[in-house]
């Protein structure tokens, strides 16, 4: 997970995003830039979408299951076609199926103990979530016991603060229904949408 996020820094999450605007939502974030999505997989209609998502980019984008909380959601999104899951927090069950399966694994962390546990497994990147609840040095205390760790920023990210978070040294961050206004998605304003997160993307690099 780790070169996927340095090369493109922001997975766009879907969470309750309508089936019918599904395309619509995604390729207007595509357009702008983003390349990683995540289908939180406790949203209405979650495998059809990683379905129609992963027919429809084929290799131009990664398309990811969230909120992989237990074995039977790893069994439901490996075979939906999700070709990398996240976690909220320390699942077992999920660290296993994982990597008996060789599928990526971004496990959600907050203590230096849940950073242990995912490093028994062999897992080195991290979401840390809620990110936006921590201190700013708090992720430079974890790389002090933790210096070959790496994380991403997911919990109350947003287009406008994402270079904050990797001014700390989160390799990447998560967003979610800040991505796109609620008034571009019911107005179908799907142009303005790109460009609103191309403009942000550039300001990035």
């Amino acid at each position: 997970m780790k070169d996927l996020f340095q090369k493109h820094k922001i997975c766009a999450i879907l969470r309750n995003i309508p089936l019918e605007k599904t395309i619509d939502y995604v390729t207007a974030a595509f357009n702008g830039g983003i390349r990683l999505f995540e289908v939180a997989m406790n949203s209405p209609h979650a495998e059809k979408q990683i379905q129609i998502l992963t027919d429809k980019f084929g290799d131009r984008a990664l398309i990811g299951a969230g909120t992989v909380i237990n074995k039977e959601l790893c069994l439901r999104a490996k075979n939906a076609g999700a070709q990398f899951f996240l976690t909220p927090s320390v699942v077992i069950e999920t660290l296993e199926f994982c990597a008996a399966n060789q599928i990526k694994l971004l496990p959600g962390v907050l203590t230096p103990t849940d950073v242990s546990v995912c490093l028994n497994y062999g897992y080195k990147t991290f979401k840390l979530f809620p990110a936006c609840d921590m201190p700013q040095n708090y992720i430079k205390s974890l790389l002090g016991p933790f210096d070959n760790t790496n994380y991403v920023a997911v919990g109350g990210v947003k287009l406008e603060n994402a270079s904050d978070y990797l001014k700390q040294g989160f390799i990447g961050v998560g967003i979610g229904g800040s991505l796109i206004p609620k008034e571009f998605i019911e107005k179908e304003e799907w142009e303005k949408a790109s460009q609103l997160i191309r403009e942000n993307i550039q300001k990035l690099s």
